[in-house]
């Protein structure tokens, strides 16, 4: 089995639970995940199965989430999780003085990471070093967001805005929901997060763990064919002779198209459309020849 799987994490379990369970369900060794998603949080979590882990790496980055921030409230974690830092009533904010706060996030920015969170630091994870009470300086990092919409607004004590966002990865949603508040001056916290969207898949195709074990015994499950997830890459065709010499690791000399060196990689067909991997290509010395390198090779010849 080979492919991949759109699987709807549930509230409360880790990426690696989730890897885990699969690996059982389908009695499967080699099981990865494309992008972590909180054990808060719940959403699209990408499933590599088999040979296709070796394709994570060449997956889309775009990611889409609905976030519920809470006002008034601070946390250790920058989500409900954590100890509450700070507790003050936000009975005075505005829902268009909240939205309008909005545009301050969509571009290319800084950003902090959650202290609590998986970026390393001299080899550390932070969220180690924060429950060990160790203080260390948290590096930030650039991020790109690409669109952020109000969905709705729940008034009260501590009042609450619900948000579309689209984003790059490495965005940490819970890191703008606390900029949010500090922002807006009364402190905020991410109070739900479901994620819409990732690596080309999307929520209202994702499967529950109790789908996909309903369909594992029913005997009709079927994994997402990799060169569905890899349509933003370009593809090559090779025809029989050149395909099999390829995939068996050989370099095989090939004509672009100018426009086409700007792209690194390549999805590799042969002349069935059979998906056989990815390439990348190099410049052949003292020519103006290109050839195509194994970087991945998916189907044995």
């Amino acid at each position: 089995m080979a492919g991949f799987l759109n699987l709807h994490k549930p509230i409360g379990w880790t990426s690696h639970d989730c890897v885990a369970k699969i690996r059982r369900l389908l009695t499967l060794k080699k099981v990865g995940h494309g992008g972590t998603l909180d054990p808060a949080a719940c959403g699209v979590l990408p499933i590599a199965l088999g040979r296709a882990t070796r394709l994570l790496q060449f997956l889309p980055d775009d990611k889409a989430y609905r976030a519920v921030i809470r006002f008034g409230l601070t946390t250790a974690t920058d989500d409900l999780e954590g100890e509450v830092l700070t507790s003050q009533p936000a009975l005075d904010l505005a829902e268009a003085r909240a939205i309008a706060a909005l545009s301050t996030f969509i571009g290319t920015l800084e950003q902090i990471p959650p202290r609590y969170s998986a970026v390393q630091v001299k080899g550390k994870r932070l969220y180690d070093l924060a429950r060990q009470g160790k203080d260390v300086e948290v590096p930030k990092r650039t991020v790109t967001i690409h669109h952020i919409a109000p969905v709705a607004w729940q008034p009260g004590e501590f009042p609450e805005l619900t948000v579309d966002i689209a984003c790059g990865a490495g965005t940490y949603i819970r890191s703008i929901a606390r900029d949010l508040g500090a922002v807006l001056g009364v402190g905020a916290t991410l109070s739900a997060l479901t994620r819409t969207k990732s690596s080309g898949l999307t929520l209202d195709s994702s499967l529950s763990l109790e789908q996909l074990e309903s369909q594992v015994e029913a005997g009709t499950y079927i994994p997402i064919a990799p060169e569905i997830l890899l349509q933003h890459l370009p593809r090559i065709i090779l025809s029989e002779d050149p395909a099999k010499r390829w995939q068996q690791g050989q370099k095989i000399p090939f004509r672009f198209r100018d426009a086409d060196l700007n792209c690194p990689h390549y999805q590799v067909f042969d002349a069935t459309y059979r998906f056989l991997g990815i390439t990348a290509w190099a410049f052949i010395p003292d020519t103006d020849e290109t050839r195509l390198l194994p970087k991945v090779v998916f189907t044995p010849p």
